[in-house]
């Protein structure tokens, strides 16, 4: 017996209510689970950090301590005073972080580690003030004791951020699914409402009132899930973008840290470099060691600054710029080595790009930097060396190409570190300032090589300027 057509209407309606229903529960199911995990990834990247300042707090305590044993200032004090009580503030924040049983066992032997160095530095001043201001036989012991101990609160730091990492890994890959899980869903439902589309209108031909009404209401089930589609893939994409500056910004903490380690032993040596050439008489040899120091002190120093400015975020000076001629600048910059090492040059501009928003000095640095490595990692006589520029959408697209020795993976997932370089000369820094201009524009950079099989690389700029 055939249903009516009102019955048929009603069930078609009433599954499809009944499935968006289901599907828009499971939707925000996922996304109080996406809530969780990301709060959870967040709490592993603070557990990082503050590790990573437990272990600058207890280098400035140290540091600090040193610095007054061999100025006798009390001022070299301030960093362990303060050290000592951010260092125990630190941990206690730390303890809260997590209810995992054998964190919280390592984060306790790691404590105990810091009471007792932190009770060994304040005995040290103790013995050293009591000696009147003289180093003792048995501070001089403890020297070796000392390294130890800090060696063993390094190790100890790190193997707690190395278990946090993997854990914040796992959480990771689960948003990642879940983001995948949501999507497929939202997918489900647009189907699910699109076929309740098509049987409203296989039904309603004899009904076109009601025929309007159900295809009002499907439209609006159905910009509701794009809406919400939209709405994911843009979060996806948030997170792509996250995942390719994650490792820039790991390498701007470590520069940050790196310059934090140097310069504070950097100023004792500098410092003990006056004291001696004040205390000591005026002896020719002395002075050339004492010179030696300084400028070495000072030559130190200003690798850190390089180091720093090559991951450091700078203010650009954006102005409209023709990116072919932004390439052609940098290629005339680079004329003598290409001539030097019989370089075939080939362009391939797109003329129709237009003016695009960017720093025209800096941009052209980094196109420098890839082409002189590009050169450099030819065979000269048989170089060849493609320069291109394209428009894709609202983007612009340079690519440069070199037919030299190539890359393997682990070198491609260095290439961008600081001091990572594979030519006799050089500081390893150029790369690396490429990505921070390239990053400071708002844009990406991307490699592509095999070895004997030469190599790609591709930059990504935003046409209209990297916005607010």
């Amino acid at each position: 017996m055939a249903l009516p057509l009102k019955i048929k209407i009603r069930w078609g309606y009433l599954i499809a209510f009944l499935m968006l229903v289901i599907s828009y529960f499971l939707v925000f199911k996922i996304v109080g689970q996406l809530s969780s995990e990301a709060k959870s990834v967040s709490d592993s990247y603070e557990i990082v950090n503050k590790l990573e300042t437990v272990k600058a707090e207890i280098t400035d305590c140290e540091t600090g301590v040193r610095g007054y044993i061999l100025t006798q200032d009390v001022r070299f004090l301030q960093p362990y005073n303060s050290g000592s009580k951010n260092v125990r503030g630190l941990v206690k924040d730390l303890t809260g972080l997590t209810t995992s049983k054998h964190y919280n066992e390592e984060l306790q032997q790691l404590t105990a580690i810091l009471e007792r160095r932190l009770g060994m530095l304040a005995g040290s001043i103790t013995r050293f003030q009591q000696a009147g201001n003289k180093v003792t036989d048995q501070m001089r012991a403890n020297r070796e004791t000392n390294r130890s101990m800090m060696d063993s609160i390094r190790t100890q730091v790190k193997r707690l951020q190395t278990e946090e990492l993997k854990i914040m890994n796992a959480r990771r890959g689960e948003l990642e699914s879940s983001f995948t899980s949501t999507e497929i869903i939202a997918i489900t439902s647009l189907v699910i409402t699109l076929v309740a589309v098509i049987y409203s209108l296989l039904v309603y031909t004899r009904e076109n009132r009601a025929k309007e009404l159900a295809d009002k209401k499907t439209q609006v089930y159905r910009h509701e899930l794009e809406s919400r589609v939209t709405e994911l893939d843009k979060v996806n994409t948030e997170l792509q973008e996250l995942k390719s500056i994650e490792k820039f910004a790991s390498t701007g903490r470590i520069a940050r840290t790196i310059a934090h380690e140097v310069r504070n032993p950097l100023t004792n040596i500098s410092l003990a470099a006056e004291q001696i050439r004040d205390g000591v008489q005026k002896n020719p040899e002395a002075e050339l060691l004492l010179d030696m120091i300084t400028r070495n002190a000072t030559r130190i120093n200003q690798l850190v600054s390089d180091l720093l400015n090559s991951t450091r975020f700078a203010q650009l000076d954006i102005t409209p710029s023709d990116i072919n001629e932004v390439l052609d600048d940098a290629l005339e910059q680079a004329h003598d080595r290409i001539e030097l090492n019989s370089v075939k040059v080939e362009k391939k501009y797109d003329e129709h790009i237009g003016p695009v928003l960017i720093d025209h000095e800096k941009i052209k640095l980094a196109f420098l930097n890839i082409i002189v490595n590009a050169i450099e990692a030819m065979e000269n006589g048989k170089a060849e060396l493609h320069v291109s520029s394209r428009l894709i959408g609202d983007k612009c697209l340079v690519e440069i190409r070199d037919n030299g020795l190539g890359m393997d993976e682990e070198a491609q997932q260095r290439l961008f570190e600081p001091y990572f370089t594979s030519k006799q000369k050089g500081n390893g820094l150029g790369l690396t300032n490429t990505q921070n201009i390239i990053f400071n524009h708002k844009g990406t950079v991307r490699v592509k090589s095999k070895p004997g099989a030469g190599t790609i690389f591709q930059i990504i700029l935003n046409k209209e300027g990297i916005g607010e």
